[in-house]
Order: C-alpha cells, then structure tokens, then sequence
C-alpha cells in the first residue's frame, strides 16, 4: 500500500469541507499540525483517526474518531469549530468569530476502550485475547437506519447527525437481525 501524501490529506479534508459548508481552520500552523496528525495515524492505523484524540489502533473502537469525526457537526453547530478545530464555521474562518475552544463531547466510556487497547503489533495471550473478544462481543455494534435517508452504519450507537440528510441522532433506529433475536 503507498503512503498517503500531506497534498491527498489536505485535498481530502478540504473537499469533506466544502461538501458540508464548513472550512478548515484560518490558523496556518495548527491546520498543518493537524494535517500532519491525520497523516501519521493514516500510516500508522491504515484510517485516519482524529489527531486530537488517543487512536488504539483498533479500528471497531475508533470507528467514531475517524476524521471527519462523529462529534464534528455537533461541535461545529454548538460552538463554531470541532474539537481539534480542523473544521469551522464561515464566520470562524473569516475572522468574525474567534477560533472557540471546544470541550471534549466523546463519551468516556469510549475514551476509556482506547486508553486500556493495547498497541496493534503487542501480542496478548490467548486467554486475555478470548476475554476481550467475549467483552467486546456483549457491547457490539449494531446496525442503525436513518429513518429519514435510509442510511445505514454498522456501530455501537448511531451519528449524532446523519452524514447523508443531517437528521438527528433521534431519526436514528436499529435494525434488529436474526442473531439479536437468538441470543
């Protein structure tokens, strides 16, 4: 697989901006840092993970940190710029608003899972991995529907905004499949 370039990082960034009316941050210093950030932990994970957040390395714990992340459009409605502040507003970027601090809006639960992970080359005995896995497999994911789209995502919980139609967390139901009714 060939590395990604800083250019295809910042050409990917740059047009998941502009598809969802945000820009990325007037700040020239911390957009390349972040861009930096999203390229390591590209190369490092195989995904690109938030920079600004600790990334196990597992992508079924890190499914909603993947940049653009699933606390993005929140962040940015309520204050103006996501919690790295990659993604901003038009008044942000043009300099009528300042550039907002933004408190951390992942639940710790989930900041938790990646903080006891452990790296992705450390190997773990059978019994802890087998322990792990039966942990994992009562919290699964499960397949959430936009009821407004038809959106479908395979996780723990459903977006807190559609990436498709923009719905609320609450359009959101769960499709229940044969196994969930089995066990």
């Amino acid at each position: 697989m060939t590395p990604i370039t800083i250019e295809q990082v910042r050409k990917r960034a740059e047009s998941d901006a502009k598809t969802f009316g945000y820009y990325l941050t007037p700040d020239p210093d911390l957009l390349q840092g972040l861009l930096d950030g999203l390229k390591i932990n590209e190369d490092r994970y195989g995904y690109p993970s938030c920079p600004c957040r600790l990334a196990s390395g597992n992508f079924d714990i890190d499914r909603d940190i993947i940049c653009p992340c699933d606390y993005r459009d929140p962040d940015v409605a309520e204050f103006g710029a996501c919690y790295c502040r990659l993604y901003v507003t038009k008044d942000v970027y043009e300099g009528k608003a300042p550039l907002p601090t933004v408190p951390e809006r992942r639940p710790m639960e989930k900041q938790s899972r990646a903080f006891a992970s452990p790296a992705p080359a450390e190997a773990k005995p059978a019994a802890a991995a087998a322990e792990e896995k039966e942990e994992y497999v009562k919290i699964g994911p499960k397949l959430w529907y936009c009821k407004q789209c038809g959106y479908v995502v395979f996780r723990e919980e459903p977006p807190y905004i559609c990436p498709i139609c923009k719905a609320k967390r609450e359009m959101f139901a769960e499709i229940k499949t044969r196994i969930d009714f089995l066990g």
